[in-house]
C-alpha cells in the first residue's frame, strides 16, 4: 500500500512538471512571424481543454481515496422517556440513555477498497496521458499540415507565374502566325484551373489555422504566424526496440494492468465479507428518581452474520472472480492491439519516407529537367506546344505530392507517438540545437 501511495505521488509530480513545462513555452510568437512546433505544442498542453477535463477528473479519482480508506461513521444514539403507565419502585428502570457505536474494520476491507480506488485513479491518470498524446498528436499533424497547406500554395502561385509566361509565348506566336489558337487557349485554360485550385487552397489553409487555434484554445480567428521548415529526418525505428516500450508506456495497457489490480481487490473483498467487521458500544444510562447523571455504563459488542446468506456472498465472490479473468483478457487484448496498431504505423512510415526520398531525390529533379528539356526544344522548334504544357503539369503534380507525401509522413510518426505513448521524433528546433551545440563544442575543439 506504502509504495502504492508513492507510485501516485511520483506521478502526480510528473504530471505537474509536464504542464508547468509546458506552460513556459512562449505562445506570443503564434500571433504573427514563424510558428515553430515546439510553440504549437507547449501552447496545447498547457491550454487544451480536454486535459484539463482530464486533469480534473484526475484529482476526483484521487479525491476517492481517502474516503474509500475511512472507518465507517461512528452512530450516536439516545432514549429518554416520555410517560410510563404504571408504578414503579425508585431506580428500577431506566429513563434516559445515551450510546455511541463504531465498527472497526478489523478485516481490513476499508484498505482493499482504498487500493481499488488508487487503482482507479491510476487508470484516470492514463487518461489524462492519452489525452496529452491525442493533443500532441493532434497540434503537430495541424502544424505539419498547415506548413503544406502553405507550400503548396507557393508552388501554386509559381505555376500560376510560369503559365502566364507561357500563355504570354503563346499569344505572342499566335500573333506572329506560328502557332494556333488553341495553344493559348489552352495555357489560358490551365491558368484558370490552377487559380480556381487556389482558392480551394487558401480554404484548406483556413481550416488548418482553425484547428490549430481550437487545440490551442484560441479564437479560431486569432492570427497564426507561418510554420517554419521541418527538415526530413527518418528516426531510428526498430519493431525489435519499439515492442516493449508500447507494452511499457502505452495508456491503454496501464489502464488494462490498473483494472486487474483493482478488480483483484475487489476480488478479495468480497472474500472477507465472510468475516464480519465488530461494532463497539458505549452506552450511558439514567434510572428514574437517581440523583446523578449517569446511573449504569454498558459496554458491548455486536456484527453481522454473513455465513446465513451464504448464497449471496458465494455470488460475490465468483463475480469478483470472473471479473479478474476479464480483465485479465482485456490486457491481452490491449497488448495485441497495440501491437497491431505499431506494426501498421511502422509500415505506414517505412512507406511514406520512401515516397518522400524516391520523389526528393528523383522525381522532382526528373521532372524539372523534363520541364526544362521541353522548354528549350519549344523555343528551338523540336517540340510541340502540347509537350511543353504537358511537362509543366507534370511537374506541377510531381512537385503537390512530393510535398504532401513529406506532410504524410510526418503526421504518421507524429501518430506513431501517440500509440507506444513515447517520444521518438526530435522537434525541428531540438534538432537545430544540438547541431548548435556540435558546432560550437567543435569550434571550442578547434580553438584549443
Amino acid at each position: 500500500m506504502k509504495t502504492t501511495y508513492l507510485l501516485s505521488l511520483s506521478l502526480t509530480l510528473v504530471l505537474l512538471w509536464q504542464i508547468v513545462d509546458a506552460g513556459d513555452g512562449d505562445i506570443r510568437a503564434t500571433e504573427g512571424g514563424s510558428l515553430t512546433l515546439r510553440e504549437v505544442t507547449s501552447a496545447a498542453l498547457a491550454n487544451n481543454p480536454s486535459i484539463k477535463e482530464a486533469l480534473r477528473k484526475w484529482n476526483a479519482a484521487k479525491a476517492r481515496i481517502p474516503q474509500a480508506a475511512a472507518w465507517d461513521d461512528p452512530r450516536l444514539g439516545g432514549d429518554s422517556l416520555v410517560r410510563r403507565f404504571v408504578d414503579v419502585p425508585p431506580n428500577a428502570f431506566m429513563d434516559q440513555s445515551v450510546s455511541i457505536e463504531q465498527v472497526v474494520p478489523i478485516t481490513g476491507r476499508n484498505l482493499l477498497r482504498a487500493r481499488a480506488a488508487m487503482a482507479d485513479a491510476l487508470s484516470t491518470y492514463e487518461d489524462v496521458r492519452r489525452q496529452q498524446l491525442d493533443v500532441i498528436a493532434a497540434a503537430r499533424a495541424s502544424f505539419f499540415r498547415l506548413a503544406n497547406a502553405y507550400d503548396q500554395l507557393e508552388i501554386n502561385r509559381k505555376n500560376i507565374e510560369s503559365l502566364k509566361q507561357i500563355a504570354d509565348i503563346s499569344r505572342a506566336r499566335y500573333e506572329a502566325g506560328t502557332q494556333t489558337a488553341a495553344d493559348v487557349l489552352v495555357a489560358e485554360t490551365d491558368e484558370s484551373k490552377l487559380e480556381e485550385a487556389q482558392r480551394d487552397l487558401e480554404r484548406q489553409l483556413s481550416d488548418e489555422q482553425a484547428q490549430l487555434n481550437t487545440l490551442m484554445n484560441r479564437d479560431a480567428f486569432a492570427l497564426l504566424g507561418q510554420p517554419a521548415t521541418a527538415s526530413v529526418q527518418m528516426p531510428e525505428l526498430s519493431s525489435t526496440a519499439l515492442r516493449p516500450v508500447v507494452l511499457a508506456q502505452r495508456p491503454e495497457v496501464k489502464m488494462a494492468e490498473a483494472k486487474i489490480d483493482m478488480e483483484k481487490s475487489k476480488l478479495q473483498i468480497a472474500r472477507r465479507e465472510w468475516i464480519p467487521d465488530p461494532a463497539l458500544m458505549v452506552k450511558a444510562q439514567r434510572y428514574n428518581d437517581a440523583g446523578q447523571a449517569v446511573s449504569e455504563v454498558d459496554a458491548g459488542v455486536s456484527f453481522p452474520l454473513p455465513w446465513v446468506n451464504f448464497r449471496k456472498y458465494n455470488a460475490g465472490v465468483r463475480e469478483a472472480g470472473e471479473n479478474v479473468g476479464a480483465a485479465e483478457q482485456a490486457l491481452d487484448r490491449s497488448q495485441k492491439e497495440a501491437l497491431r496498431l505499431l506494426r501498421d504505423q511502422l509500415e505506414k512510415i517505412e512507406t511514406f519516407h520512401h515516397h518522400v526520398e524516391l520523389f526528393r531525390d528523383k522525381l522532382v529533379p526528373q521532372a524539372r529537367q523534363a520541364f526544362e528539356a521541353n522548354r528549350l526544344s519549344y523555343e528551338s522548334g523540336k517540340v510541340s506546344f502540347l509537350d511543353w504544357i504537358t511537362s509543366q503539369r507534370v511537374l506541377r503534380e510531381v512537385e503537390a505530392t512530393a510535398r504532401m507525401h513529406l506532410t504524410d509522413y510526418q503526421v504518421a510518426v507524429a501518430e506513431l507517438e501517440a500509440i507506444i505513448g513515447a517520444q521518438i521524433y526530435p522537434q525541428p528546433d531540438q534538432q537545430i540545437e544540438t547541431r548548435r551545440r556540435r558546432n560550437g563544442d567543435a569550434a571550442k575543439a578547434g580553438a584549443k
